[in-house]
């Protein structure tokens, strides 16, 4: 089925007369690289007007979702097609799927295929700031704020840092490290999954990442 896949995704999608394809995001050592039961939903990147298509005609609420966004893209122009995504995943219908769950679709070059990213308890929050949240919780959140300047430098740099936090006065006051992240809207969707893949390498028993992700 993994090889299915890669060959669907590779295909031309026809659209209004127009070859169309998406440049998916490129990470290394996925954690997950083979899913059944799908529907496939893209977001193509237009560059001579700089815009983006969403299409999700192949969506089925019972399966889980593919959805391949072109890397060019940025947090702000996929954003509302992604709260739509989420809402859709998590509202009731009925036909649903307690089971289904949303993917990002990547090239992982580490094995020169497709390698799939889970955001299906993901929370995409723009009209309230990760300090405020902060503050309500009452807890203590180690806050992550990605840049648009954000390179793989700087995220190997971020990620050696928590790596790191087991060493800290935090980690000894409480059983997990909790993180929040904070993205600027610029970043594009390739800097966006640097962020999410090399976060799947972390210790989960010693690390929780929060749901709720705070875009500015």
């Amino acid at each position: 089925m993994k090889h299915l896949f890669y060959g669907l995704l590779l295909l031309t999608i026809l659209s209004c007369g127009s070859d169309k394809i998406v440049q998916l995001p490129e990470i290394e050592n996925a954690t997950i690289t083979e899913i059944h039961d799908v529907s496939p939903i893209y977001m193509f990147y237009d560059k001579e007007t700089d815009s983006i298509e969403f299409n999700r005609k192949n969506m089925i609420g019972t399966t889980n979702w593919l959805v391949n966004i072109d890397k060019r893209l940025t947090l702000k122009q996929i954003l509302p097609h992604l709260q739509y995504l989420q809402e859709k995943r998590h509202g009731d219908g009925m036909h649903k799927n307690e089971n289904a769950k949303n993917y990002f679709t990547c090239h992982d070059l580490s094995i020169n295929n497709l390698g799939f990213i889970e955001f299906t308890d993901v929370y995409y929050i723009m009209d309230e700031s990760a300090e405020d949240f902060i503050e309500k919780s009452g807890k203590d959140y180690v806050l992550i704020d990605i840049a648009r300047n954000v390179n793989s430098n700087v995220v190997n740099d971020l990620i050696k840092d928590l790596f790191n936090l087991k060493n800290t006065n935090l980690e000894l006051n409480s059983k997990k490290v909790n993180v929040l992240l904070k993205f600027d809207n610029g970043i594009t969707f390739q800097q966006y999954i640097l962020v999410k893949s090399k976060l799947e390498e972390l210790d989960n028993s010693k690390i929780l990442i929060e749901n709720n992700e705070f875009i500015y």
